[in-house]
């Protein structure tokens, strides 16, 4: 397989605390405490190596309280090729009310770093791309770093011929979807319901809205779009031609954006025939811990496309990364044969939409 580079420019490390019946105010005796790495590329890369894929991260990292980085790496064999920054690493407590099966995120702030780090970083990104690789940027970037840093690190990459993956939220992501030329926009991006709603400024009541919405997004030049439901599992769109087989949608949809202008040589992506689509329901499973889900999706995506596994098997393999970590504390996923029983018993509903003068319909 291929290497996937991870960058996470604010790591933490996650400090889960477990509670039967967590009540505010009140004093409540802990069942367990643990630490663990984290950070959403960080998650990504331990979800990937535990799958087989040769893994390198990248970032930046304190130099204290390092450990249980340091620990994680060496015990999954991944490549570690962060930056060290003066400073402690952040500390996010998870409070898991293990009665009710709900999870309770405490996230710390960050030191703002050097410039000289950021510069630092950007270096080693560029050092790190080799044609073919994918890169996952993830999860949000700390106070002083601009937020046009993974739009302009995805224009390095691309230059590179790496695949791009973007992960974030809030302004980076607003900034990077907000690109004129496709080579500053990610090759895929998994937004939530409510980080896609904010970035288009409108409401997202059903299936058929985040579909369209979707559906912009690709029209603007990303490949793949996934939109990610929680425990409702997920929607996945991406640029295709037709394909025979998939039942297409038997009403108009909606408007989407036109294409974005820029010269490129993957200019094709801007103006998709037609959008191949997946609704992946989750499995019912224990749940440990919320924490970390989403990341191990994008795992399964990454994991996917790298085995050109079909856009609908790559939803239902995504939705088990993410099924099989519910149950697990920490980034880490179960062997192969677990992870194969989890995908059987995902449900996965496929089909299509032509884009034709800017109007997704039949």
């Amino acid at each position: 397989m291929n290497t996937v580079i991870t960058v996470t420019l604010n790591p933490a490390l996650d400090q889960t605390v477990r509670v039967a019946n967590l009540t505010p105010g009140d004093v409540n005796r802990a069942e367990s405490l643990e630490f663990n790495a984290g950070g959403k590329g960080v998650n990504v890369a331990g979800c990937l190596a535990d799958y087989g894929v040769a893994t390198i991260v990248t970032g930046l990292l304190g130099t204290e309280d390092s450990a249980a980085f340091d620990t994680l790496f060496a015990a999954k064999r991944i490549d570690d090729r962060f930056v060290r920054v003066p400073g402690r690493t952040r500390i996010n407590v998870k409070l898991v009310d293990t009665a009710r099966h709900e999870t309770t995120d405490i996230n710390l702030a960050t030191t703002p770093p050097a410039p000289a780090c950021v510069e630092a970083l950007e270096r080693r990104i560029a050092e790190l791309a080799r044609p073919g690789r994918w890169c996952v940027l993830a999860g949000s970037l700390p106070p002083g770093v601009d937020p046009s840093f993974y739009r302009r690190m995805t224009r390095v990459l691309h230059d590179a011929g790496v695949h791009v993956a973007l992960d974030t939220s809030g302004a980076p992501l607003t900034e990077a979807l907000a690109a004129t030329d496709t080579r500053d926009l990610p090759d895929l991006v998994k937004p939530n319901q409510a980080e896609l709603e904010a970035l288009l400024g409108r409401a997202l009541d059903d299936d058929e809205a985040i579909i369209a919405a979707a559906c912009e997004l690709v029209a603007r030049g990303i490949r793949y779009v996934v939109v990610s439901l929680g425990g409702r599992g997920a929607i996945g769109v991406m640029a295709s031609q037709p394909s025979a087989g998939l039942p297409a949608v038997s009403r108009v949809v909606s408007r989407v954006a036109p294409p974005q202008s820029g010269a490129t040589d993957v200019a094709s992506r801007a103006a998709p025939p037609v959008f191949q689509i997946f609704r992946a329901t989750p499995p019912r499973v224990p749940v440990a811990t919320t924490v970390g889900a989403g990341d191990a999706f994008v795992a399964g995506l990454i994991a996917s496309l790298i085995e050109a596994r079909t856009w609908d098997d790559a939803g239902r393999q995504a939705t088990a990364f993410a099924a099989a970590k519910l149950a697990r504390v920490g980034p880490h996923l179960p062997d192969h044969a677990t992870l194969a029983t989890l995908a059987a018993r995902v449900e996965v509903k496929t089909f299509t939409l032509s884009a034709a003068d800017g109007v997704v319909q039949p």
